[in-house]
């Protein structure tokens, strides 16, 4: 290869004296008149024949899947040069792109005056969204209109008139790929109504477009009503069954226990028309659908069984994300701080740049109450992607366990605002008015977190506790018992707030007997609390049982020796009981 200095000029040339042994060479042989010249050798052969160029483009395609990018780049180019094909110019395209020669590839498309064809435009386009240059990328990809049901309107998708259509069922259909690149452009220009519909079009031109769905439900674009209706209205094909029970799966997290499971058990059915028959393996064991049953588990509240899949699922695959983010959901539940500081450092060590590790950090500082500290990390991670709902609802949750209710109230805000789908936002936003006492603006939240996700039990259980605070007596025991039809078949401890709750409300409305079961079944979970014994006690007391009143004081008191409703009516209980042993005595 020739020394081309790099711009520098050259040096000039060393002059040598001529060596001994030149001037004894014999000169040149003269030629003598009318003797031919020699003919000079021929150039070598540039031309290739078919199969030679054929061997090419397999070997171009071999160095793509061995990611070997500048051979596929140079051979891709020197087929290109000797066709002029569109299929090969298609190819040093896709090569360069995968090499990250962006404005090379995108030069190329664009000198090719193939853009009419969707599989160049798209090609130019997905460049342009690498250099982030949005508003080009949307320009490059044409004029459109969609609804909002997610129908395209007037565009013309041009052709695809270089590209075999063989291969058609065995591909993700172009008009999708299109679709979806809109919404992420949109996405980026903070244009999130837009970007929804633009993923709704995606997924329903091709229900096999997962990125689509993934975004629209990972950012929460969509209500449960809106989710439900979009999966009703995808066309899937015969032997995609399993895909549309999957899917089912992925959305319904509120649903009652039986509906779930019956779920799971028709994607496992499903799944066996795409299994082979000799392996005898379904999608049952499947990661993907395992950590969707998890997340089932922390929705219902069931923390233990959550803990317990998850970190069976991180045995086998220690770096699946979306099953790290239910870990983490779980060992906050539970308090394992010590399991949250080691997954939080290998997360940092394995992926600093993404918003997930510092939110684990920030997990791991709330879980041992040092809420500065958490804050600063669920906002580093916010800060690296402003679209993780997680980190924007801790941060809310952060601040409001240090009763600042302002900066709690932004952060929610803020996630209301990013996050349309996400009840909690909306939810925790009521429980912050409640903890003012402003129980009509609490309740106003609590109806619009119901109009979102009309399935969570706890929307139901605050909205009981707003009617209660409101001396609504009869509609709190309505909307507890609502929260418990809600709730999975079995109830566990997350529920025993509600039990006690509704203990409270029958005893307001004088159901003594009932009041009574309710605060019984609260205590037969392992977290007994110090409201389920006073009020127990109270109802007892309220009977006029005061020996059994004064058993159940003494237990709360022992919870809270300081309590002072408790030393109060224990000491009255106590008078009571001797007045009444008196009475019966002098009878």
């Amino acid at each position: 290869m020739r020394d081309t200095n790099f711009g520098f000029p050259r040096e000039p040339p060393t002059t040598s004296p001529a060596p001994a042994e030149a001037a004894a060479e014999p000169s040149p042989k003269r030629r003598r008149v009318g003797e031919a010249a020699e003919e000079p050798p021929p150039p070598p052969e540039l031309e290739m024949g078919e199969e030679s160029l054929e061997r090419l483009r397999g070997v171009v395609r071999d160095s793509v899947g061995k990611h070997l990018y500048s051979s596929a780049i140079f051979l891709a180019d020197k087929v290109a040069a000797a066709t002029g094909d569109p299929a090969d110019v298609y190819m040093l395209a896709q090569a360069l792109f995968l090499g990250r020669h962006y404005r090379r590839a995108l030069h190329l498309l664009n000198n090719s005056r193939l853009l009419r064809d969707l599989r160049f435009r798209f090609l130019a386009a997905k460049c342009l969204e690498e250099l982030k240059e949005w508003h080009q990328c949307l320009l490059m990809l044409g004029d459109a209109k969609v609804d909002e049901h997610g129908k395209v309107l007037d565009q013309d998708y041009g052709s695809d008139i270089y590209f075999d259509k063989d291969s058609e069922n065995h591909e993700i259909n172009i008009k999708a790929a299109i679709c979806f690149l809109r919404g992420k452009a949109y996405e980026a220009l903070d244009n999130r109504d837009l970007a929804r519909q633009w993923y709704k079009a995606a997924i329903k031109a091709d229900p096999l477009c997962y990125e689509a769905l993934e975004c629209l439900v990972d950012n929460y674009m969509l209500t449960c009503e809106e989710e439900s209706e979009l999966l009703s209205s995808l066309q899937f094909g015969k032997e995609d069954g399993w895909l549309s029970s999957f899917y089912s799966c992925l959305i319904r997290k509120h649903e009652k226990e039986y509906v779930v499971e019956a779920k799971f058990k028709e994607l496992e059915r499903e799944s066996c028309s795409i299994s082979s028959s000799s392996s005898g393996e379904t999608l049952k064991n499947n990661i993907d659908v395992l950590a969707c049953k998890a997340e089932y588990y922390h929705q219902s509240g069931e923390y233990q069984k959550c803990w317990q899949l998850t970190s069976s699922l991180l045995e086998r695959d220690p770096f699946h994300l979306k099953c790290t983010l239910v870990h983490l959901a779980a060992a906050m539940e539970l308090g394992h701080s010590n399991d949250l500081y080691l997954l939080s450092c290998n997360l940092v060590k394995d992926y600093p740049q993404k918003a997930l590790s510092w939110f684990a950090v920030g997990c791991y500082y709330y879980c041992i109450k040092k809420y500065d500290q958490a804050r600063r990390y669920f906002g580093k991670a916010t800060g690296l992607d402003g679209t993780f709902p997680p980190a924007w609802i801790g941060t809310g949750i952060a601040y409001a366990a240090q009763e600042e209710g302002d900066q709690a109230m932004t952060a929610f805000r803020t996630a209301a605002r990013l996050f349309p789908g996400c009840h909690l936002p909306t939810l925790y936003m009521g429980m912050q008015y409640v903890r003012m006492h402003n129980f009509k603006l609490a309740e106003q939240f609590f109806t619009q977190a119901k109009s979102i996700c009309p399935s969570d039990p706890l929307i139901y259980n605050e909205l009981g506790v707003v009617a209660y605070n409101m001396k609504e007596y009869q509609k709190a025991v309505q909307l507890f018992e609502l929260t418990l039809d809600h709730t999975s078949s079995s109830l566990n401890e997350m529920w025993e707030p509600t039990l006690v709750n509704l203990g409270h409300a029958l005893r307001k409305l004088k159901k003594y007997q009932k009041a009574v079961s309710y605060y019984e079944k609260a205590l037969t979970f392992p977290t007994k609390s110090l409201s389920a014994f006073a009020g127990l006690a109270y109802t007892y007391h309220l009977m006029d049982d005061f020996e059994a009143s004064i058993n159940y004081y003494h237990k709360a008191l022992w919870l809270k020796p300081d309590d002072q409703f408790c030393t109060d009516m224990l000491t009255y209980a106590l008078e009571s009981s001797c007045h009444s042993t008196a009475r019966r005595r002098i009878v």
